[in-house]
């Protein structure tokens, strides 16, 4: 049994897990472990096959793992040879049979890039809805951190008690809020940061926290819709007492990859920018 740390561009994919008829990243996975006969043509899924979480559409991640029984030169230098540039496997672990990636998982983080010009000041001339006030971004992470129903911020309808706390540091016009906690329920991440903003900007008060933990469910109108996925990244899987061995050619590889990714995408905001300054 091996697990693997897999990262990878979740723009281009319908979320992680497999679905009838749509691009998913363990599709990718399964055709890549296929195409170098380590899972049969008439086998559904590998042997001993588990992945630490379920990113949505859109989401990417840098610390996503999996376990699968695999021969010993399936490391990731090998694995990247067929999966698609847009997702790397970077590290390894050998682990026990008993090894489960979803269930040995003790903590979770999720980063999201949030774009959030400050208040007063700032760095970005370009204008927003409505402004972020820091103090109070700040004090609904604090709200909404530590054991608490989420029911009325997930689809989820059991299993919905968690206990997440959430961090958030400036970085020019960004506030980027990490989340951590055991496990998540679906969209609970990007619903936790629609609030979080919502009580920064006055579109929302404080009492919509208090209302969000009772046990009466939202009405449609006043439910919270998710963040866009884009911004949001698996950041890290823990559990305890394993560690990853990096493997260096497979790590340069992902490193490349998405440092020109990072460029083009930088390049594209330019343009786009000359654009919007453009037209007045």
């Amino acid at each position: 049994m091996r697990a693997f740390r897999i990262a990878y561009d979740g723009t281009g994919y319908y979320g992680f897990q497999r679905q009838p008829d749509v691009a998913t990243v363990e599709d990718a996975i399964f055709d890549a472990v296929r195409s170098l006969e380590v899972l049969a043509p008439d086998v559904d899924k590998p042997a001993g096959y588990a992945a630490a979480g379920r990113t949505d559409a859109g989401v990417s991640a840098l610390a996503q793992t999996i376990t699968l029984e695999s021969p010993d030169w399936l490391r990731p230098r090998a694995l990247n040879a067929d999966l698609p540039a847009d997702v790397r496997a970077w590290a390894f672990a050998d682990v026990p049979d008993s090894f489960h990636a979803t269930h040995d998982a003790t903590r979770r983080t999720y980063t999201y890039h949030l774009y959030a010009p400050p208040a007063a000041g700032g760095n970005s001339s370009r204008p927003v809805s409505k402004s972020i006030d820091d103090d109070r971004f700040h004090a609904a992470c604090e709200a909404l951190s530590g054991p608490h129903d989420f029911h009325n911020l997930t689809p989820d309808d059991h299993n919905t008690e968690r206990s997440p706390t959430l961090e958030a540091t400036r970085d020019g016009d960004y506030l980027v809020l990490t989340v951590t906690a055991g496990g998540f329920a679906r969209e609970l991440v990007r619903r936790l940061v629609s609030l979080a903003r919502a009580v920064a900007t006055g579109a929302a008060t404080f009492k919509k926290i208090e209302r969000v933990f009772e046990s009466e469910s939202l009405p449609g109108h006043e439910g919270i819709a998710p963040a866009p996925p884009e911004p949001l990244v698996l950041a890290d899987v823990e559990y305890p007492g394993l560690e990853f061995v990096v493997d260096e050619q497979a790590a340069s590889s992902a490193r490349e990859l998405f440092e020109t990714r990072c460029i083009d995408r930088r390049t594209g905001a330019r343009v786009a920018g000359q654009i919007a300054d453009g037209v007045r």
